[in-house]
């Protein structure tokens, strides 16, 4: 279970961060930044924080839910759009919705804590990057939480402008309900053109 060992280790305040959407089709990617007071933060969510991928849907919901209630919390949300994953590629918009998610917290950081192995250039802090961080360290998870369920939010709203692709369940991932509506349906300006599956759609002869 996630802790506050890795905050523990920094000065001043520290910052998790984490996104969601890198792998589907469709969509933006999102990236979420958490500051976690230790000494305030509920036993709940002490005790029920983890990656975000672990939890179902609703426990996902709950725990944001407390999260933006509890004392001692300060949440930051970054978004990369389509166009941003198609122009910069996937790695370079992922870091940019990071570099956003921590800019728009309420206080600035000191320092952040990454889920992954690679550092995003151009932070307003120094930082570190932890693999699998979101299953280690409660601000990182936390973060993936925020990112998760925005995203998911997102899609949902994305579904209701062009049904028949699923993302209300799939969240642009290329599911077999997704691969059919794109035969039947074609492209969307939300598909993400740079994606080979959907470049192969695009230009069949170059596949």
């Amino acid at each position: 279970m996630p802790d506050f060992s890795f905050e523990a280790e920094c000065v001043g305040l520290v910052c998790g961060v984490d996104e969601a959407g890198r792998g589907p089709w469709a969509g933006p990617v999102v990236a979420g930044a958490a500051i976690l007071d230790p000494t305030l933060l509920p036993l709940d969510l002490r005790q029920g924080l983890d990656d975000s991928k672990k939890l179902k849907a609703a426990k996902r919901e709950a725990l944001l839910a407390r999260l933006v209630e509890a004392d001692g919390v300060q949440l930051g949300l970054g978004v990369a759009s389509v166009e941003e994953v198609d122009r910069l590629n996937i790695l370079q918009a992922t870091f940019l919705a990071m570099k956003r998610a921590v800019e728009n917290l309420p206080n600035a950081p000191d320092f952040a804590l990454i889920d992954g192995n690679k550092i995003p250039p151009h932070l307003p802090c120094p930082a570190r990057a932890i693999i699998k961080g979101d299953g280690l360290s409660l601000s990182i998870a936390a973060a993936s939480i925020q990112a998760k369920v925005a995203r998911d939010h997102m899609m949902v709203e994305l579904d209701g402008l062009f049904p028949g692709y699923g993302w209300a369940n799939n969240a642009g991932y290329g599911t077999a309900q997704h691969q059919e509506a794109l035969k039947r349906l074609g492209l969307t300006p939300h598909h993400r053109k740079s994606f080979a599956p959907i470049r192969k759609i695009l230009s069949p002869e170059d596949s």
